[in-house]
């Protein structure tokens, strides 16, 4: 487990370059923490690293965005507004694991179907700091 702090959304962003450097088909990474903790914009630092930054939408209303690398898909999910895993899993989600590279914000709400092994990247707001952010990162 390894916890690291940022001061600001582009040290979150580069952040989400660094580790995206270490992605390998099939990763699953699970972002969790509170609303505005920073889930996107560690996703946009991710994306920026395969130079879609511009592309990143939050999928809010449609649950996952495909974005292309050259050499994986990468599935961002937001399942904030799912009821349960089981409409996780009637939408098919569980097929991505497969597929590609997985990042689901709000990933605490179906971690009874996720799969044995995965990351989890927690962001915790600091409140003496607006901008700083406390993110741990565990292999699952």
């Amino acid at each position: 487990m390894e916890s690291i702090i940022v001061n600001s959304e582009n040290e979150t962003i580069e952040l989400g370059k660094k580790i995206a450097q270490n992605f390998k088909f099939g990763d699953i990474y699970v972002l969790t923490g509170d609303l505005g903790a920073g889930k996107t914009k560690l996703t946009q630092g991710i994306l920026s690293y395969y130079n879609m930054e511009k592309e990143i939408s939050s999928p809010t209303f449609t649950i996952v965005n495909e974005y292309q690398t050259d050499n994986f898909p990468i599935f961002h999910f937001d399942v904030y507004r799912l009821s349960d895993s089981d409409e996780f899993l009637s939408i098919g989600g569980e097929e991505y694991f497969e597929k590609g590279v997985c990042i689901i914000e709000w990933g605490e709400l179906i971690k009874d179907i996720l799969p044995k092994h995965y990351t989890q990247i927690e962001i915790k707001k600091d409140f003496e700091n607006e901008n700083r952010r406390i993110i741990t990162i565990n292999k699952i």
